[in-house]
């Protein structure tokens, strides 16, 4: 019958049948399990409901041993069946994994043979199906079975550091038995057949002063104070061995770097006790004149120090900083040097660790001191003034060449070279003092004024004769200080306002002097001109503040009667001597705002007071009233002319010259306009149609006219002017007209009447044109009776009597 793969292994009988294998080794390497006699297959079609199905043939896993080198290939294990004769009439069939390559099986014994060597660490086992047949009829004589060949390990595989060499660090001065760290090996070997795979790790290299833990592969140091300063890097190598480290085991090594790191444990040192540096005098305050270090075995932190200036003296005179990146101190000079004054200072420095630790303290202060020498080197310096800056004083108007003070330099050096003095002119663009080359006395070149420049400000320059390149600068200020030379003065540039109600006694306004002189010239006083009679209008009282009031003396003043006072005005200063002046205050008279009037009190005193216009409808004595009254009749003027204006221009639009379009009998144009009488006349001179002669008459008759008022009084049947012309130069132009009318195509197409400024000849009614005028004679007029007319009658008597004297005087031939 057919058993399960997963039934057989799991089958108690298989497990003893195992254990059975194990225990003969390789001895026995074939495992042939026949079913027993009492298991019978069941009939085809039969079924048994109270027990399981009876097993024809069943196989447990067989063992073959991995890295077989022997002569002849190796014999795994037997197949056999139950209907097997020993007649070779059942033939062994086996698939599956390597079946055929790696595992034969003989058809007709069922001996299984491994052809070829295995690796358990590439394949640790195969899965293969058996089967048994009838040779000659291929039927099935026991089912498919499966069963598994597993590799057997044997110990062929060395330890290994996969991740080797490795690299640790730990602290100098470590205890022992500090971790430093953990190497793991591998073995490819079974772990759970012998002690193939069973590791022990030892140390071959890095004794005394480390040491391995033989189950864990912890290395920890196996010796104390391990400087270092004395050695810092130790190469530790470690093996790795199987078969818990008995003989015939396989081994493997591997390399662990160790390095110590770094404690602060040692102190800085100085490498001398004493240094010695050069300095010159003419070193610059900030800037380093030197650097000093000292030494530390010690790395990175542990090795930081700072420096510092311990005596007093030297500190006061230098300082040091520390660079971090170079441990070095920088000196810096702190105060200027004198070669004349001190020739050595002496510095003792200190340098201190700034990252202790207390674990090693101790070992020691870590610190140490050393002494610095500094030796000063005499340099030839410029001139040293006596002071910093100088400040002088003189009067103004003191004469050319007058003392103002004196400078003072001299040489520092041990040579003490003569010193010479020079003014800087190149900033001054005038020179007002000069210095004496020799002895530093500063004098005025010209007169001062202090009203113009209070304060000069120059600097003097001194040299050594020895050697001129070396100049020294210092400022000098001068003040220049006032005397009583200018007189004081009123300045007012606007007019003194009075207002017309002003009472006697009230103050009209005070007034304050000016003085380009310094205030110390003393007080001012006031005063009328005494060579003048007493003014009846005005007066002047002075007040305590050097100002004064000026006080109208009457009351009620008129700008109609004056508008204008003047009022001179004596001020005198304090100074010495005395400087008076004259200034003459104008004072307007005015009709003040409400308001504007004032008191004699101070504080109404300096009120600003404004004039105010006079109205102009007031001086004709209309009321507001009556104002507005005209205002409204103007603006109802003006509305009535616009209006006509505006109608006249709707009129003056052309109507239609045809009134009716119906009506074709006889058009006439027609006009609904005046004529503009004399206008007309002369926007158009008509003479100039009938020949040059009359329009040169005609012109004169218009100049005759201008100068006249344009008064002219034509008279008389008929003007002679008209028989006069030439009418056929008139009919030339009208029938020059006619044939212009016919050849124009826009008018209308039928006859039109068109009038000309032409009267024609013979007309008994005569013309009332005032056309010619200027060639009729006038009449006899007497203008005697005038005589009794206005004046205005007079005025035309005498123009119309000089035209007409004019007009006889042209005619007269």
């Amino acid at each position: 019958m057919r058993i399960p793969a997963t039934t057989a292994c799991l089958c108690p009988l298989l497990i003893c049948l195992c254990f059975v294998q194990r225990s003969y080794g390789t001895s026995q390497p074939r495992s042939n399990v026949r079913a027993p006699r009492n298991q019978t297959k069941h009939l085809e079609g039969e079924k048994d409901v109270h027990h399981r199905p009876k097993r024809g043939w069943i196989w447990n896993q067989f063992f073959v041993l991995e890295e077989h080198i022997g002569p002849e290939i190796q014999h795994v294990g037997k197949l056999h069946s139950n209907s097997d004769k020993g007649d070779g009439s059942v033939r062994y069939l086996l698939s599956g994994e390597e079946a055929g390559t790696i595992f034969v099986i003989d058809e007709v014994t069922g001996d299984i043979h491994a052809t070829k060597s295995l690796d358990r660490e590439k394949k640790g086992q195969y899965v293969l199906h058996a089967q048994a047949i009838d040779r000659y009829t291929n039927r099935s004589l026991e089912p498919e079975s499966e069963f598994i060949i597993k590799v057997q390990d044997v110990n062929d595989n060395a330890p290994k550091f996969p991740d080797g060499p490795f690299a640790a660090a730990v602290p100098e001065m470590a205890d022992v038995g500090t971790s430093v760290f953990q190497v793991t090996a591998t073995d490819a070997d079974d772990p759970t057949y012998g002690n193939s795979a069973k590791i022990v790790y030892s140390i071959l290299q890095g004794q005394p002063y480390f040491s391995v833990d033989p189950k864990t592969g912890v290395i920890r140091t196996a010796l104390s104070n391990m400087d270092r300063e004395a050695r810092e890097r130790y190469p530790v190598v470690v093996q790795a061995k199987d078969m818990a480290g008995s003989v015939g085991g396989l081994s493997g090594s591997t390399t662990i770097n160790v390095t110590l790191t770094d404690v602060n444990d040692n102190p800085p040192k100085f490498p001398q006790k004493n240094y010695q540096l050069y300095v010159p005098e003419s070193a610059q305050i900030g800037k380093a004149v030197g650097k000093i270090k000292a030494t530390d075995e010690d790395l990175g932190v542990n090795a930081e120090m700072r420096y510092s200036i311990t005596n007093a003296e030297g500190k006061a005179m230098f300082s040091i900083t520390t660079d971090t990146d170079q441990k070095e101190g920088i000196i810096s000079l702190r105060r200027p040097l004198n070669y004349e004054k001190r020739k050595v200072h002496m510095l003792h420095i200190e340098g201190v660790n700034t990252h202790l630790d207390s674990r090693f303290s101790h070992l020691g202060p870590f610190k140490d001191t050393t002494t610095l020498r500094i030796i000063i080197g005499d340099v030839d310096e410029p001139p040293v003034f006596s002071m910093d800056y100088y400040i002088m004083d003189v009067y103004e108007n003191s004469p050319v060449g007058t003392e103002v003070g004196t400078v003072t330099a001299q040489d520092p050096d041990s040579t003490k070279s003569p010193i010479r003095y020079f003014v800087d002119h190149s900033e001054e663009e005038q020179v007002y003092f000069t210095i004496s080359v020799n002895n530093g006395v500063i004098k005025t070149t010209r007169s001062l004024d202090r009203e113009d420049v209070a304060w000069h400000n120059i600097t003097v320059m001194a040299s050594e004769v020895d050697n001129p390149s070396h100049v020294s600068h210092v400022p000098v200020t001068i003040q220049v200080l006032d005397v009583n030379d200018n007189a004081p003065y009123i300045a007012r540039d606007d007019e003194i306002i009075v207002c017309e109600s002003s009472r006697a006694g009230q103050v009209i306004q005070t007034v304050r002097p000016s003085d380009m002189d310094n205030f110390a010239n003393g007080r001012f006083s006031f005063a009328l001109p005494s060579d003048l009679p007493v003014n009846p209008n005005f007066t002047l009282k002075a007040n305590e503040d050097n100002t004064a009031s000026i006080v109208a003396r009457r009351r009620q003043f008129s700008q109609a009667e004056q508008d204008l006072y003047q009022l001179p005005v004596v001020v005198r200063d304090g100074g010495e001597p005395v400087l008076s002046s004259t200034s003459t205050l104008t004072l307007r008279v005015c009709v003040c705002q409400r308001g504007g009037s004032s008191s004699s009190s101070s504080s109404s005193s300096n009120r600003v007071r404004t004039c105010q216009v006079p109205a102009f409808l007031s001086t004709a004595g209309l009321s507001t009233g009556a104002f507005i009254a005209i205002l409204l009749c103007i603006i109802i003027l003006l509305a009535i002319v616009v209006l006509f204006v505006l109608l006249r221009s709707k009129k003056g639009k052309k109507e239609p010259l045809i009134i009716s379009e119906e009506d074709i009998r006889e058009n006439v144009v027609t006009y609904d306009d005046e004529g503009g009488g004399e206008e007309d006349t002369e926007a158009f001179d008509i003479a100039a149609l009938r020949n040059p002669a009359g329009a040169e008459q005609r012109r004169l008759r218009r100049e005759v006219r201008s100068g006249e008022e344009g008064w002219l009084v034509a008279c008389g049947p008929q003007s002679p002017s008209l028989v006069l012309l030439d009418t056929e130069d008139m009919h030339h132009v009208i029938r020059q007209r006619v044939v212009d009318a016919d050849k124009d195509t826009s008018g209308p197409p039928y006859d039109s009447l068109q009038t000309y400024a032409y009267e024609g000849c013979g007309s008994p009614t005569g013309s009332v044109s005032s056309l010619g005028l200027a060639q009729v004679l006038p009449p006899e007029l007497s203008y005697r009776d005038l005589e009794d007319w206005e004046p205005e009658g007079h005025m035309q008597a005498r123009l119309f009597g000089t035209e007409l004297s004019e007009t006889e005087q042209t005619i007269t031939p």
